[in-house]
């Protein structure tokens, strides 16, 4: 069963992958373009169904197209002055251009600042929001447990202790480079005021999630498996219990996402 359900994730964080990298649908905002494969490693096929409804980008032209789109109109394309049926005509063919080259083309999502206009719901954008904050976890979590496992790290005895501090350590420092990629050029901040800004935003988020999954290692560790050496990183139930954990630390830090935006700390995305 957890390899039936590894193998589900990964397919999906690579159709996510593919799809934003050589569909190019690349992300408004560069780091959202890690963040949503991340997310399918542990959510599957309910992080490919949001991102395909929610978070697909409008394809991107080739550069040959894009430079050729940036030309100026040529002038006897252009309404001659004075003459208000042609202007009329030209302004509602800009219109028709426009909209089928943006959202309502079949097949492609809207662009970024027409979500809005279409009503996208806020669960989805706290669900983004929380996904941002959740893929620094994540990440920092999967890179300790095989750093402290090759190692064989202990603390009084037991691996739990190292993992803790392993996985908090690296997800406290992925989750603010995720976040200071979000942040800094939202705000157009340098590194140092980007740096402190993101630390600010996910310091609190980040713990919550760390505190959802460390409540479940505990469970893992002294209910389901008590035995030593029964469930360990290199085989893949335990990589199932900890996508679990994922799930529990994306719920326990989604009401710290929700205050940190209304305070300002954080901007919606």
């Amino acid at each position: 069963m957890a390899w039936v359900y590894l193998s589900i994730c990964f397919a999906c964080a690579g159709v996510i992958g593919y799809d934003i990298a050589v569909n190019r649908r690349r992300q408004p905002m560069g780091v959202m373009n890690a963040v949503y494969p991340i997310t399918a490693l542990y959510f599957g096929p309910l992080a490919l169904a949001f991102y395909w409804r929610w978070a697909r980008a409008a394809r991107r032209p080739p550069a040959a197209a894009a430079s050729v789109s940036r030309e100026p109109v040529p002038r006897p394309a252009m309404a001659p002055a004075g003459d208000g049926t042609q202007a009329h005509t030209g302004q509602h063919a800009g219109h028709d251009m426009a909209d089928r080259d943006g959202a309502d083309r079949t097949g492609d999502p809207a662009p970024p600042g027409k979500q809005a206009e279409q009503g996208k719901p806020y669960w989805a954008s706290m669900a983004t929001e929380v996904s941002h904050c959740g893929s620094g976890c994540v990440l920092g979590d999967v890179i300790s447990e095989f750093v402290i496992f090759a190692l064989a790290l202990t603390i009084a005895g037991t691996a739990l202790w190292a993992e803790y501090i392993g996985d908090y350590i690296l997800a406290l420092i992925l989750g603010i480079m995720f976040q200071y990629f979000a942040i800094a050029p939202m705000r157009g901040l340098g590194v140092r005021d980007g740096l402190r800004a993101a630390a600010k935003a996910d310091v609190i988020s980040l713990t919550a999630f760390e505190v959802g999954l460390f409540g479940w290692m505990a469970v893992m560790t002294f209910v389901l498996f008590p035995a030593p050496h029964q469930l360990m990183p290199d085989r893949a139930a335990f990589w199932l219990l900890m996508q679990i954990g994922m799930i529990i630390g994306f719920a326990t830090s989604w009401p710290a996402n929700v205050w940190l935006v209304k305070r300002g700390i954080k901007v919606p995305m």
